[in-house]
């Protein structure tokens, strides 16, 4: 169960960072519903590339994390496995603005995306990261 749960998360982690990726070389599919914006219009928030391509570096070595069981047996790599399921359990709940299932502006593409799938996708990792933990 173990595997399993660690190979869908390591395929979850996977698909996001190349989804980080592929902004960074300059894509422009979904980017209007994956950056928060104020009103109905654009975002006028500009992400440098350099964060877009650490995100996606990130997201790759959190789904390298689950692949490889045995770093969870390093004790200073084990609070690993508590951060990851910590903060994407944090980002499903929100900044109670933005983001996340308590946000307060839900009018705006990112706002309905976030609703739909990214703070349910957020929380869903979070508990899989936490039964990794439970079965472990």
């Amino acid at each position: 169960m173990i595997k399993v749960l660690s190979i869908l998360l390591f395929i979850i982690f996977g698909t996001l960072a190349g989804f980080h990726f592929y902004w960074f070389m300059g894509g422009t599919w979904a980017l209007n519903k994956v950056i928060p914006s104020k009103g109905k219009t654009a975002s006028s928030i500009a992400i440098p590339k350099f964060a877009t391509l650490l995100v996606g570096l990130v997201l790759f070595s959190f789904g390298v994390f689950y692949l490889i069981p045995s770093l969870l047996q390093n004790s200073i790599l084990a609070y690993v496995y508590y951060f990851i399921p910590a903060l994407f359990i944090l980002r499903s709940i929100g900044e109670f603005k933005y983001v996340g299932f308590f946000k307060k502006i839900k009018d705006t593409e990112f706002a309905k995306a976030d609703s739909q799938i990214f703070s349910p996708l957020c929380l869903f990792i979070g508990v899989v990261g936490i039964v990794i933990l439970l079965l472990t």
